[in-house]
């Protein structure tokens, strides 16, 4: 049965019931992993809130919780301006969830989940070598939000995909990367596509690829 909350239901609720429902809302999320450093230790972060800004050029932005307490990965975003984006596969969402714990600074992630850097030549962040997808990003723009998140949007200076999951027009089949998504703040799933459809024009019916 379908119910009315109000805000002040909403404002009423217990802190960590009101913040799982909240977080539900947005619906099916892209699961990524965070990969910074400061120099010495190899960072990962969890992350659900990356989203598409524009093609030309190539921006994916990102929203951060707010940094009143330590938040390694956004202090080396800060330091450096250089971050990766890692899909996380559907094999090891426990792993890429455990970075979510809070570990001492000089701790990685990466060893204290069973993950392993990428550290190329050409990037100054580290990759997760187990990802299908992997995006290297330059900070392009950063600014503070209305509650006090902040919001990274970076240019894309590196992609590493496997060609036969990236069709002729361009489309990347990321179910077929096996990457997994996120809802709520804790609830992982694998996806299946319902169908895939034409370049819509008005006056004619949709029409399948």
């Amino acid at each position: 049965m379908t119910s009315t909350l109000s805000r002040d239901d909403i404002n009423n609720m217990e802190q960590r019931y009101r913040a799982n429902l909240i977080n539900s809302l947005s619906g099916f999320k892209p699961a990524v992993l965070l990969g910074t450093t400061d120099g010495h230790t190899h960072n990962l972060a969890i992350v659900s809130s990356v989203v598409h800004i524009g093609a030309n050029p190539p921006l994916l932005g990102m929203i951060m919780r707010p940094h009143s307490v330590q938040r390694d990965s956004l202090g080396n975003i800060k330091k450096s301006g250089f971050y990766t984006l890692n899909h996380v596969h559907t094999d090891w969402i426990d792993k890429a969830h455990q970075t979510s714990a809070r570990y001492a600074s000089d701790e990685s992630e990466f060893v204290a989940v069973g993950l392993t850097p990428l550290i190329t030549s050409s990037f100054p962040a580290p990759f997760v070598e187990e990802s299908n997808i992997r995006i290297g990003m330059k900070v392009a723009q950063h600014f503070t939000l209305i509650n006090d998140t902040e919001m990274v949007i970076g240019e894309i200076l590196e992609l590493h995909v496997d060609q036969k999951h990236v069709a002729s027009d361009g489309y990347l089949d990321i179910e077929a990367s096996m990457s997994a998504c996120i809802s709520g703040l804790d609830s992982y799933h694998s996806t299946t596509r319902l169908a895939q459809f034409e370049y819509a024009k008005p006056n004619l019916k949709p029409r399948r690829k």
